[in-house]
């Protein structure tokens, strides 16, 4: 006999990853400099977001902008990082695209045993991915906010 799983845990599942996904773009730390160089291309940190910034004021129109200094070999460790967690970053988004795939692939199974356990298979696997690149993008921003 066939036995029919409830699909109400993974809905579930797919509606806490999705209500959940726009904080991933939050997960990092704030610091203080004398100036913070700002900017981001779709909340991906720059790659300066570790880097103190120095006021330099346009002679032209008289703005003042913040620039980014290197000033040790020690800050290139922190723009490995800052590159390092925009990665994780992007490989959190790919994960919710995989859950996203893995829902839709489980919803048109119709009941077909070896297309649900694929799919379940994918989601699952997806979750886990994703959690280990928020808990390694946190590890990293603390990490990196503390040289």
């Amino acid at each position: 006999m066939l036995k029919v799983r409830p699909k109400i845990p993974v809905a579930v599942a797919m509606f806490v990853v999705t209500m959940l996904s726009p904080f991933l773009l939050l997960v990092g730390t704030t610091h203080a400099a004398p100036c913070q160089p700002g900017g981001s291309f779709l909340g991906l940190p720059t790659w300066y977001k570790y880097l103190e910034g120095q006021q330099v004021e346009d002679d032209a129109t008289g703005a003042s902008n913040c620039q980014p200094m290197l000033q040790g070999a020690n800050d290139i460790w922190k723009v490995v990082a800052a590159v390092l967690e925009m990665l994780l970053r992007v490989a959190s988004l790919v994960a919710i695209g995989f859950v996203v795939y893995g829902g839709v692939t489980y919803i048109i199974s119709q009941g077909s045993p070896d297309k649900t356990k694929e799919a379940l298979k994918t989601i699952i696997s997806a979750l886990v991915g994703l959690v280990i690149s928020i808990i390694a993008a946190a590890v990293v921003g603390f990490i990196a906010g503390r040289f």
